[in-house]
């Protein structure tokens, strides 16, 4: 059987439960996550929270983790899916060409895709959330209706072939779905 590769998109200051919860889960859905990056090394993570008594949200350091691949070295068609991690990291790499360009491919093939968190800058500013239902932290509710998406505030939001939630805190409720959704087009 062939091996079953999905994405996670990350940069510096990913979050770091957005981008491990998903990571583990498809190891045990049998699929390999594979890291991708502006370029192939290691990146740092952070932990977000708001503080009890904050407006606004604390960051912390949290776990590294290495890409394996780097944007521009990314043949899209040996993936099944791909995931946008939230944290920082989206505001920054959104605007590197071979994301835009892998992420548009993964939406006009139809492919599984997930966004957490600040993860939606990505689809958005690669132009292809006009019309499309998704989740996002509130903050970001802006960076998605400029770009003619609709926000949903909810834990999991499908739309098409994406699947969307708020925060980690939906991890529970919106990757299972997404790795479903992967089950489906890895089995036909």
């Amino acid at each position: 059987m062939a091996e079953r590769k999905v994405l996670i998109i990350v940069g510096d200051a990913t979050e770091t439960v957005d981008t491990l919860y998903p990571y583990y889960r498809l190891i045990e859905g049998g699929y390999r996550p594979v890291v991708a990056a502006p370029e192939k090394r290691r990146y740092q993570m952070v932990l977000h929270e708001v503080k009890p008594g904050w407006t606004i949200t604390k960051e912390w350091e949290g776990y590294s983790i290495e890409a394996e691949v780097a944007f521009k070295d990314i043949k899209p068609e040996e993936y099944v899916g791909i995931f946008f991690s939230g944290g920082r990291a989206p505001e920054y790499i959104r605007e590197d060409e071979d994301l835009l360009r892998i992420t548009r491919w993964f939406w006009e093939q139809g492919k599984p895709m997930a966004s957490v968190c600040h993860g939606v800058e990505i689809p958005a500013r690669a132009g292809i959330v006009k019309g499309l239902k998704m989740a996002t932290v509130a903050k970001c509710k802006f960076d998605l209706e400029v770009c003619g998406g609709i926000y949903v505030n909810e834990p999991c939001v499908i739309d098409r072939n994406m699947v969307s939630g708020r925060t980690y805190h939906d991890s529970g409720h919106f990757v299972g779905p997404w790795i479903k959704m992967l089950d489906q087009v890895d089995s036909k």
